[in-house]
């Protein structure tokens, strides 16, 4: 299919036309191939659908929100691959199984199953386990070797109680833009997508795999001059009270920092505040399948020695680098932030999936009504390349 959607005219007289900006005269373009069809290129242009004596115009700027409508316009089962692995774990599973399967499975979180409400009632993350190591390790009632015995559903009711979130879940048929938005509003990173028919979850939403599906569209979209302007001039990213810590620094206090600032990783740094290294939430599993949890004194260079996976080296970005060029990092590397630093290499800040994500989709006041507005009409037409909707009046 190329750059255009073709609209099948009936008797009901409906004509289509468009009008390019900066100019008043329709400009409707036939396809000699398809009698009685107008093609209508959709980028970059004004469309205008007459029924009737009722008209309605949708509006596409390409210099502003065409993201937003892209995301409004694609729904959560677009992501949905047609494989993919999926952990799920009972409540009634052994803590020290279920984290033993997150690490040989190489995921960082999974659904939880209650067999008795015969539900989703939320998910296993390692936020989790940092949790339950911070507040028990210097217990004098509590072993932390005995935590790993208990089963999921105890950990919850008695340990997690006052960390306990209720289930965030989204259904298949709703927006990209309210799972961004849903991600955002929580302060989550994995959103399960559950079939409201069925019950059963379907795929685990994160902002790496939404901004990697925005990736592959975003070259047959209007490019926004934004995308050119440097996360300086956009102030994308965390510049202030960056959480850090040194190479001395005990693995305990590092897990109290995340669980105090909720923060996903902590960059490394040197006595000047060069950044070296990076230890992040994931790596922290890596005590879960050594055992090596009894002893959180270590320093924090120590226990990097145990990352289960190769590391390329701390990925970094500078202010003056474009939208464009971190987004590209961002989805090539497949990370999850990069660390911002001057020439250097002195840490500067953080810029997150998140933070892009906000800057890319979300919007306030009234252009978001607007867009809402758009985004609805855009469906129903199967205005967005590649997308195979078939309205009953009209063909894409």
């Amino acid at each position: 299919m190329d750059n255009s959607a073709s609209v099948l005219l009936y008797p009901l007289k409906i004509c289509c036309s468009i009008v390019y900006p900066n100019s008043t005269h329709p400009i409707p373009k036939y396809n000699k191939n398809w009698p009685g069809r107008c093609v209508i290129p959709y980028y970059h242009y004004i469309m205008v659908i007459v029924c009737f004596s009722n008209s309605f115009t949708v509006t596409l700027d390409p210099e502003r929100n065409v993201y937003t409508c892209f995301m409004k316009s694609h729904r959560c089962y677009d992501l949905v691959p047609t494989s993919s692995k999926l952990v799920v774990f009972d409540t009634s599973l052994q803590v020290k199984k279920a984290f033993f399967a997150l690490v040989s499975n190489g995921v960082r979180a999974a659904p939880l199953w209650d067999s008795k409400k015969q539900c989703f009632v939320g998910m296993l993350t390692i936020t989790d386990f940092i949790n339950i190591l911070h507040r028990y390790y210097k217990s004098p009632l509590v072993q932390i070797y005995e935590l790993e015995e208990h089963k999921i559903e105890t950990w919850r009711e008695v340990y997690l109680q006052d960390s306990f979130k209720p289930l965030v879940s989204i259904s298949p048929n709703a927006s990209l833009y309210d799972a961004v938005s849903s991600l955002l509003k929580h302060k989550i990173h994995r959103l399960p997508v559950i079939d409201p028919l069925t019950g059963n979850t379907l795929y685990i939403l994160t902002h790496k795999r939404i901004l990697k599906f925005l990736k592959l569209f975003i070259s047959e979209m209007p490019k926004p001059a934004f995308l050119s302007q440097t996360l300086e001039d956009l102030n994308i990213g965390t510049f202030q009270n960056i959480a850090v810590v040194q190479s001395d620094t005990p693995l305990y206090t590092a897990l109290g920092i995340f669980v105090d600032q909720r923060v996903s990783a902590l960059p490394v740094v040197d006595d000047n505040g060069r950044v070296v290294d990076i230890y992040s939430k994931f790596d922290v599993i890596n005590l879960a399948a050594e055992k090596t949890y009894n002893n959180l004194d270590i320093t924090v260079t120590k226990a990097l020695q145990h990352r289960s996976q190769y590391f390329e080296g701390v990925l970094t970005c500078q202010a003056h680098e474009t939208l464009e060029a971190i987004i590209n990092r961002l989805v090539e590397a497949e990370v999850h932030r990069l660390v911002m630093i001057d020439d250097h290499e002195v840490v500067k800040g953080i810029v997150s999936l998140s933070d892009v994500l906000q800057a890319l989709v979300l919007t306030n006041g009234d252009n978001a009504k607007q867009e809402t507005s758009m985004s609805k009409e855009l469906s129903y037409l199967g205005v967005w390349k590649g997308k195979e909707r078939f309205p009953k009046r009209l063909l894409f």
